[in-house]
Order: C-alpha cells, then sequence, then structure tokens
C-alpha cells in the first residue's frame, strides 16, 4: 500500500508541466491497473504496511477512486482558467482518500476524514457558479465538524479503552447510547442520512462540475464505508438500536423521493436522488446479514458512477444552454440528439433497470429489508415508484417539449463521449463479473 502512496505523491510535479492532463490520465489508468492486478485482496488483508492494507471492502471503493478522479479530470479540461491549481486540488483529494479507503487504524481514516474537507471546499469556492457557494461552503464545513470534534474525544476514549486504534482490536462493549450516537452520526451527516442531508443538494448546486462528480461518487461514500467498519467493532448497540437508522433510513427515502417531483433545478433533483438512494444504502446495513450488506456495498458502487454520470450530462446542457432549470432546458432531444441514449440510459439505472449494477444491488437489499420488518416491502415498493417517477420526469421534462431556439444540431465531442461512455460500462460490467464468481 505504501508503494500505491508513494506513486500518488509523485505525481506532483507533474503538475509543475503545464498542459499534463494527458500524463495524469496515464497516470491514473496505471494505478488502476496497478490495484486491479497486483492489489487483489485473495486474502483476507493485503499488503499491510504502515497500518494500511485493503480487504474486499476498500478494494472497490480504490478502485472507484481512481477512475473517478480520472473523470474529474476530463470533466473540467474545457476550464482553462487555474487548470494546474485544479489538477492539485484533484491529487490531493486522490491521496486522502486513498488513506482513508486503505487505513486500518482509526485515528488514520479520522484524520484524512477532515483533511478532504480542505480541498473540497477549495474547489466549491474557487471553482462554483454562483456567489452562494460561499453558503454552500459554509454548510458543508459547519455539519462536518459539528459532529466530528466529537468523535476525536471519543477515538480517545476508546484508545483508552481497548489500547489500540486498529480496527480489528476495536472491540467496544459499552452499553451508553451518548457514545453510540457520536461514533453513528458522523458517519450518517457523511452519508447523509434524512434530516441532516440539507447541506447535500446546496453543495452540489454551487459546486462545478468535478466537485459535485467526487461528492456524489466518493464523499457519500465514505459514510457508508466508516459505517461498514464502525459496525464491526460495535455490535451490540448497533443490534439494539438499528430500528432507529433503519426508520430513518426508509421513511427519508420516500418523503425525499416524492421532494425531487417538486424540483425545478436538474441538479438539485440528481442530487435528492443522491439522498434516497443512499437512504436504501443505510437500511441495507442495518439488517446487519450478508445480503444487505452486500447489496449495500454494490449500491454505493453503482451509485457512484450513475449519479457522477448524470452529474457530468447535466453540466454538459448547462454548459450549452447556460441554464439547469426545467423550464428553459426543453426539447434537447432535438438540440443534443446525440446526448439523448446516453442520458436516458443513466436516468433508467438512476431507477434500478436491468441489467445494471443498481437493479442486482436492490435486488439483494429487498429481502434483507423484508427479513427485518415485513412491513418494509410496501415501503420498498414506494421508493421504487417514486424512483421511476422522477427519473422519468428528469428525462421527459428535458429532452422532450419545444426547444426555445427552434433549430438542431449536435455539439458533442469525442472526449465527452468517451466520459459518458465511461460511467456507463461499468453499470454494465460489474454484474457479468459478479454472475461468473456466482
Amino acid at each position: 500500500m505504501m508503494s500505491l502512496i508513494l506513486m500518488v505523491l509523485f505525481l506532483i510535479p507533474m503538475i509543475l508541466i503545464m498542459h499534463s492532463s494527458i500524463l495524469f490520465q496515464y497516470f491514473y489508468i496505471i494505478m488502476y491497473m496497478y490495484m486491479l492486478l497486483y492489489k487483489s485482496p485473495s486474502s483476507i488483508f493485503s499488503s499491510i504496511s504502515y497500518m494500511l492494507g485493503l480487504d474486499y471492502f476498500s478494494y472497490g471503493f480504490m478502485l472507484l477512486t481512481f477512475l473517478i478522479s480520472s473523470y474529474m479530470i476530463i470533466s473540467m479540461m474545457n476550464f482553462s482558467n487555474n487548470f494546474l491549481y485544479f489538477m492539485l486540488l484533484n491529487l490531493m483529494m486522490t491521496f486522502f482518500l486513498v488513506i482513508i479507503f486503505s487505513s486500518m487504524n482509526f485515528l488514520y481514516m479520522y484524520i484524512s476524514f477532515e483533511f478532504i474537507l480542505i480541498p473540497l471546499i477549495i474547489l466549491i469556492l474557487g471553482w462554483g457558479y454562483q456567489p452562494e457557494r460561499l453558503m454552500a461552503g459554509m454548510y458543508l464545513f459547519f455539519y462536518t465538524v459539528l459532529v466530528s470534534l466529537p468523535l476525536l474525544l471519543l477515538i480517545m476514549y476508546m484508545y483508552m479503552y481497548c489500547g489500540s486504534m486498529f480496527f480489528g482490536y476495536m472491540v467496544f462493549s459499552s452499553e451508553n447510547f451518548l457514545i453510540h450516537f457520536i461514533l453513528i452520526v458522523v458517519f450518517m451527516v457523511k452519508m447523509p442520512m434524512y434530516l441532516t442531508h440539507y447541506w447535500l443538494p446546496k453543495a452540489h448546486v454551487q459546486a462545478p462540475v468535478s466537485g459535485s462528480m467526487i461528492l456524489a461518487a466518493l464523499m457519500l461514500k465514505i459514510g457508508g464505508y466508516g459505517f461498514i467498519r464502525v459496525m464491526y467493532m460495535y455490535e451490540y448497540m448497533l443490534v439494539k438500536y438499528s430500528y432507529i437508522w433503519f426508520t430513518f433510513g426508509i421513511v427519508g427515502s420516500l418523503f425525499i423521493s416524492i421532494i425531487c417531483l417538486i424540483q425545478g433545478d436538474i441538479k438539485c433533483l440528481v442530487a435528492y436522488s443522491s439522498v434516497a438512494h443512499m437512504g436504501m444504502v443505510l437500511c441495507g446495513l442495518m439488517t446487519m446479514n450478508t445480503w444487505g450488506i452486500l447489496g449495500s456495498y454494490f449500491l454505493m458502487i453503482a451509485h457512484g458512477f450513475c449519479s457522477s454520470g448524470l452529474f457530468y450530462i447535466c453540466n454538459l446542457f448547462y454548459i450549452r444552454t447556460m441554464s439547469r432549470s426545467f423550464f428553459i432546458n426543453k426539447g434537447l432531444i432535438n438540440f443534443m440528439p446525440t446526448c439523448c441514449m446516453f442520458f436516458f440510459m443513466l436516468c433508467a439505472f438512476n431507477m434500478s433497470c436491468p441489467p445494471s449494477l443498481n437493479f442486482v444491488s436492490e435486488l439483494m437489499i429487498l429481502p434483507s429489508l423484508m427479513n427485518f420488518w415485513s412491513y418494509s416491502m410496501y415501503f420498498f415498493i414506494g421508493i421504487s415508484f417514486f424512483s421511476a417517477c422522477f427519473s422519468y420526469y428528469l428525462y421527459s421534462f428535458s429532452q422532450h417539449g419545444l426547444y426555445h431556439n427552434l433549430y438542431t444540431f449536435s455539439m458533442i465531442n469525442l472526449l465527452e463521449f468517451l466520459c459518458l461512455f465511461m460511467h456507463l460500462f461499468p453499470l454494465f460490467l460489474i454484474p457479468v463479473f459478479i454472475s461468473t464468481l456466482m
């Protein structure tokens, strides 16, 4: 693992080379292939060094990190201003995400968990669109810091109690609900859970396209990944109080799915749909059985590609029409016909149509939900129905209708087609790979 981290660090001199974005792409792909071929978690932990290592959960998120970081560079190639500074921020976020997803030490994970907030806020403030980005950055900062400072005190207390900060040794048996709440709520805010989600639409709408991509694809997954890590070291209290978080997840997903239907901003609708999907992830994790946890894990991977692709294609519409409103972005099937198929497939996968990874993951989550609480099936049907409604609403309102300029042409370049294809391709490929393993 140290070799992989050093590979990321030694990319810093590449920033000094002008127009080195293509070289960055090559090196990210090299690291991706290195992970894929030589760092496979064939044992329980692989390549443990300096409190770092990989297991099956962190392996998928590491691969997702390198792919999304590469897509971010493609998405910002049209922005010529301060592109080298953007690549530095991209490299910093990649470095901290590698530390988060590979650390076996709780303190390492916590420090990287907090440090990644700095380049993300700089990205929102420096490359955001409207003046409201200042308030969005404040929302993101204070929501995270408010719940993270008590966690630092709790980590020091747990070190005194357990004598170690390794996840494998931190087995905690306290019955204090306050400790349970502090340990859980920090990851719930990051997911985000319903009622702690208000920072997400603000940050998504005001962030540039690369900021929205990394927020949707990776930042939300830190919450789910951290929750999986905490689950194994604090099982008793989680079994005892899981119904609380399960209720927030399943009711919140239903409410947010209805709220999506009244949005007038395309980017805001995609942001709220992320909250609904992460609510399903939370419900699957709360069941604490094999199918629920694996289904949530696959849903996080699938949502990372699908939501990132939706934000990217919405930004393509925004660049050309200079608006994100549903009332202006109409008739885009005439304005940009070559994007219609990609947008349709992303919307279809967003509502978990087969043969996507989203469909496989929700098919795994459903029996675990019914095993946890039989009446959750009715909530699941409602969530699936409204998810289909807002995905159809997103596609039909923007693609159909009369475009205000009344002419037809397509101006999507090959690089943008490549980025859209690379968002969709893993959603087809991973279910095939899973079926071959089974």
